[in-house]
This record gives C-alpha cells, sequence and structure tokens, in this order.
C-alpha cells in the first residue's frame, strides 16, 4: 500500500477507534468535527484518496459504509421477529414477548450492528409508508437496537400500552403545558417521516420504547442496499 500522509494516518486512526468504540463506521461529519478539517468536502477527498491506496473500501450513497481494509465485512446473523407498522399502528398479539420469537434469521454486512454481534439487535419488516421521507419503506426490513429510551427526535419501535399496538415512528418528549392555569404534564409526540400524515400524542405512560433503529435494508429490485443509520 501506499504510504500515508499524517493527516490520513490520523483519519485512519479515528475511524478505527471510533469503529472499536461504537461498533460502526463514522461518517463525514463526524471525521470532520473530530480531526478538526475544514469542510466535507476536504474529508471526502483524503477518504477517496485512502480508498484509492486500498486502505479503506465504501459502498457509494450509503452513509457509514466505511470498511478497513485490515478489518472486513462480516455477516453477522440477526433474527427477523415478524412486521411493524410505520403508519398507523398494527395490533399484535402477546404485548409483553411481541419481538422474543423470531421468524427467520438475516445476514447484515460489517457495520450494520456492533462488532462481534449483539442478542440485543433484531430485525422487523416494514408495513406501511409513514416513515418514507427517512428513506424507509414499505417492505423495508429495520434493524433496530433494544432499548427502552431514546434521544429526541431518534426512530424507534413503540408499544403502546392500552391500544395493545407497535408503530415505528420518530419520538418526541414534549414539555408540559399550561391550561387553565394549571401545568399539565408534557406528552409523547409520535411524528411519521411523511408529510401527508399527522403526528401522534400519547401519556408517557402508555409509550413503551422497544428499540431504536440502527439500519435500514431497503427492498429494491435486485440486490437488496443496506444501510446505517
Amino acid at each position: 500500500m501506499a504510504r500515508v500522509s499524517q493527516r490520513r494516518q490520523q483519519i485512519l486512526s479515528f475511524i478505527r477507534e471510533f469503529i472499536e468504540r461504537k461498533g460502526y463506521p463514522p461518517t463525514v461529519r463526524d471525521i470532520l468535527r473530530s480531526c478538526h478539517i475544514s469542510s466535507p468536502a476536504v474529508v471526502q477527498h483524503h477518504l477517496r484518496v485512502l480508498e484509492d491506496q486500498g486502505h479503506i473500501s465504501r459502498e457509494p450513497g450509503v452513509r457509514r459504509s466505511i470498511t478497513l481494509a485490515d478489518r472486513p465485512g462480516y455477516a453477522a446473523r440477526v433474527p427477523l421477529l415478524g412486521q411493524i407498522a410505520a403508519g398507523q399502528p398494527i395490533p399484535v398479539p402477546q404485548s409483553d414477548s411481541w419481538h422474543e420469537e423470531s421468524l427467520d434469521t438475516l445476514e447484515v454486512p460489517a457495520g450494520m450492528v456492533p462488532a462481534g454481534g449483539d442478542p440485543g439487535v433484531y430485525a422487523l419488516q416494514v408495513k406501511g409508508l409513514s416513515m418514507i421521507d427517512a428513506l424507509i419503506d414499505d417492505g423495508d426490513i429495520v434493524i433496530l437496537q433494544a432499548a427502552s429510551t431514546v434521544n429526541n427526535g431518534e426512530t424507534a419501535a413503540v408499544w403502546l400500552r392500552a391500544e395493545q399496538e407497535v408503530t415505528l415512528k420518530r419520538v418526541y418528549r414534549e414539555p408540559g403545558r399550561l391550561e387553565s392555569g394549571r401545568l399539565q404534564p408534557g406528552r409523547i409526540r409520535l411524528q411519521p417521516a411523511n408529510r401527508q400524515m399527522e403526528p401522534m400524542y400519547h401519556d408517557p405512560e402508555n409509550v413503551q420504547v422497544q428499540g431504536r433503529v440502527i439500519g435500514v435494508i431497503r427492498a429494491l429490485a435486485g440486490p437488496a442496499r443496506a444501510a446505517v443509520l
């Protein structure tokens, strides 16, 4: 391999440390901020050189697709546990165990799951169009990390206790509001990524986060395309 400049060695070191710490590759903006580079275009230039020199590989058009040459891609096995609605919620049986029995097993590429695999990672097939503006379409498969909480704006699988239904939405915790001189507790807003659909509002005790989306396998004609979020 060609000799690596000091700046590109810094980028390679950051990529390696990021993958070891997070279990998935960094984005261009992650590299820009941490390596104090002036613009995304400069980061892209360094990445192209590293790719041409054989130090890394990337998949065009897919975020977080950097693979180190000395750490080749692997196929991780992830259980496929059924369907999830990206539209109006759909009822599913046995609310306490709706995602615990595997229907099938998927093999996903490097960067899709934490290094070495994780028993808390699972997959669900999407039904509906409410997340289409987030590039999650009907028939796609979402990869989720089991979690009971998510940050505002993250996309999550959410169990609605009273309705006995599950849905896929962006989760926002809204602050309390003043009504008739009394402070009312904040609500949970489940926000679709589709301009034609309205958000859903629920009391916090009715919403149980089941997992956050960490990747998407898109259902395209021909070979499936995988993207890490």
